[in-house]
């Protein structure tokens, strides 16, 4: 399996990999946060997950494979750039990743920002079957995707077949609802990003294998308390896809875990937020 990535930055500066999410390329990780990390002084690796980008596709059915399996991906990334030792930056199931690095690695790890994610352990699925027919969230459950978005993801991946405009069209409704409602949406943006995507996959709906790989499990939350990593809890008060309720929970089971809410952002990384983001991560890894 082959696994595309690139490093930007001095090399004799300190290492931060940008984890991406689910059925997302290392790309996502936008231009401008990369720039200014470098500027901050660190050296930035993104990558592409499996099944997703340039990186190697799989056949889930005869080589299943788990979030662990995908971490240890990350540390084949930072073996690959003659790095022992990085700070972590994972977004949703990047931050899943992380943290089970954080867990499992802990001597590769310099700090743990987990960026509009969740607690390892979190059974999202069952919550989210709950929701859609209708029942209340079980006492100390975590809350369910909202309404709208589960509605949104019903629709939002396209056949693979699909030329540009077919993708586009699915897709950009769906980065709309996770954009949230409070900060403007920029679609010009989304939908250059997309076309960037579209143009780089090696297969458009592979990556759907990544929520397969995080029904089998990724550890247990209770396993966060042995975290010794620094570690920065980053969420979006709008986050559609993980409500506040998850960072809350994540920062609580980290001991020593810094908790900041962004204002307005939701479940994506829009440019008008490189700034702010790429602030606190340089504060966190400083």
């Amino acid at each position: 399996m082959e696994l595309w990535a690139e490093s930007f930055g001095d090399p004799r500066h300190p290492p931060v990999l940008l984890v991406m999410g689910a059925q997302a390329q290392g790309i996502q990780w936008n231009d401008g946060i990369v720039r200014r990390l470098v500027d901050g002084g660190r050296r930035v690796v993104r990558y592409d997950h499996r099944d997703t980008g340039r990186s190697s596709t799989v056949d889930f059915t005869t080589h299943p494979y788990t979030v662990a399996d995908m971490a240890s991906d990350a540390l084949a990334v930072l073996d690959a750039f003659g790095l022992a030792q990085a700070h972590l930056v994972g977004a949703s199931l990047g931050g899943l990743i992380a943290q089970r690095l954080a867990v499992t690695d802990a001597s590769r790890v310099l700090t743990l920002t987990s960026l509009s994610s969740q607690p390892l352990g979190t059974d999202t699925a069952s919550a989210v079957q709950r929701a859609l027919v209708g029942e209340a969230p079980l006492p100390g459950e975590l809350p369910p995707p909202g309404p709208e978005l589960l509605a949104a993801l019903t629709t939002a991946f396209p056949d693979p077949q699909a030329d540009l405009g077919e993708y586009l069209a699915v897709r950009l409704p769906l980065w709309r609802v996770l954009h949230g409602r409070v900060l403007p949406f920029d679609e010009d943006e989304y939908r250059a990003m997309e076309q960037r995507v579209y143009e780089r996959a090696r297969d458009l709906t592979a990556g759907l294998n990544h929520t397969l790989a995080g029904a089998a499990g990724s550890g247990s939350t209770a396993d966060l308390a042995s975290v010794t990593a620094p570690t920065l809890v980053l969420h979006g008060t709008e986050d559609p896809m993980f409500p506040p309720a998850h960072a809350e929970a994540t920062a609580a089971a980290v001991p020593g875990a810094r908790l900041v809410m962004i204002e307005g952002m939701g479940h994506t990384l829009p440019r008008a937020l490189d700034e702010h983001l790429a602030a606190e991560i340089l504060h966190h890894t400083s």
